[in-house]
């Protein structure tokens, strides 16, 4: 997979781009902001996709570890849902 990504960097850096901003938006984000501000935001977000491109390509499993971050995130997601429907029955 490694060397899939590092044949294809274009698409690589889309990838990490998506999951920087998935990371973004659930943990970060508090409030809704100017949408100047967030264009801003956003362009520093694809900066530093690019560096971490960088060390993805030097070898390093960028993809892999923001991929983890993501499913954990949803699993907790999960069980929040989870435990506040068995809240509402009881």
């Amino acid at each position: 997979m490694l060397e899939w990504l590092r044949a294809h960097p274009f698409v690589t850096w889309i990838i990490i781009f998506v999951l920087i901003t998935y990371v973004y938006n659930k943990v970060f984000k508090t409030r809704k902001l100017p949408i100047l501000k967030d264009a801003i935001i956003y362009l520093m977000l694809a900066l530093g996709s690019g560096m971490l491109l960088f060390f993805q390509l030097a070898g390093l499993p960028i993809v892999l570890s923001l991929t983890i971050a993501v499913v954990l995130m949803l699993m907790v997601r999960i069980r929040y849902y989870v435990q506040d429907r068995e809240n509402r029955k009881s």
